[in-house]
């Protein structure tokens, strides 16, 4: 089964991650990616180079970032590969706990693919 897992994080905190996160976050994702659990995973780029695009009441609109009533974004996302969500849970904490020493707030999202056949 493959899960998202949702990196949500404040934005405007000017936060950035340190030589030691990405080190550590090098290393977890080329584990995963070679026992076959992280299919794909990415960073996303500040709101402010983003939009979004909306329908509501039957129209559709089109909104600049950055989006100032959303206090948390995505920040990135991980494409897992996991027998259960339980399994890719913990794929997702083994991630989080990565950024506890450099004193991160954030939230992942984990949530399975539904797997459709359009076939």
């Amino acid at each position: 089964m493959r899960f998202l897992s949702l990196i949500r994080v404040q934005e405007n905190t000017g936060k950035e991650p340190s030589e030691r996160l990405m080190s550590e976050m090098g290393k977890l994702m080329g584990d995963m990616t070679r026992n076959g659990t992280l299919l794909d995973t990415a960073g996303l780029m500040p709101t402010a180079k983003g939009k979004r695009v909306r329908l509501r009441g039957g129209k559709i609109s089109l909104v600049d970032g950055p989006f100032t009533e959303t206090k948390e974004v995505v920040g990135g996302y991980a494409m897992l590969q996991a027998q259960s969500l339980e399994e890719a849970i913990a794929l997702t904490e083994r991630f989080v706990e990565l950024h506890i020493a450099d004193g991160w707030e954030l939230e992942c999202e984990v949530r399975q693919v539904m797997e459709a056949d359009f076939g």
